[in-house]
């Protein structure tokens, strides 16, 4: 009895999926806001204690909010999908994703669902590269056909 052959044109599971760029660029941005204005409030000596307190609750909340921006991704497994988007989890199994879409002009990728409502997926972005988010897209959208009971369009 031979070993199984792995599905072919399909990434191995789990994958991941996130806009690897624009996460770099926020999260690098959330960390030099974070030490300028944090440098800032400790050498600027007009300040009273509780305005450099103010400027680095400043400083980290403003950073929390980039980092928030960071977040999404799309973790596919076995079991289904993991859509993680700015401030929701949800967990889906293969057979409730009908559609995976990512038109010309979407910001983000959208999942067709079979309880007839559409989640966005902020995992696939095409904003600072395109061509990766049509590739991810495209992946994403083989799992489906492989995994679940889907309808592509």
């Amino acid at each position: 009895m031979s070993a199984p052959t792995p599905r072919t044109g399909q990434p191995a599971l789990p994958v991941t999926f996130r806009p690897g760029l624009t996460r770099l660029v926020l999260l690098t941005i959330a960390l030099a806001l974070f030490v300028v204005i944090t440098v800032m409030a400790l050498m600027l000596e007009s300040l009273g204690p509780g305005d450099r307190v103010t400027f680095i609750v400043f400083a980290a909340l403003f950073s929390g909010v980039l980092v928030m921006l960071a977040r999404p991704k799309i973790v596919a497994d076995e079991d289904g999908l993991t859509v993680v988007n700015l401030t929701r989890t949800r967990r889906l199994a293969w057979a409730q994703i009908l559609q995976v879409n990512l038109r010309a002009g979407d910001p983000w990728l959208f999942l067709g669902l079979s309880d007839g409502t559409s989640l966005p997926a902020l995992g696939i972005q095409p904003g600072l590269s395109k061509q990766q988010a049509v590739r991810d897209a495209g992946e994403l959208r083989r799992l489906v056909a492989a995994h679940g009971s889907s309808v592509q369009a």
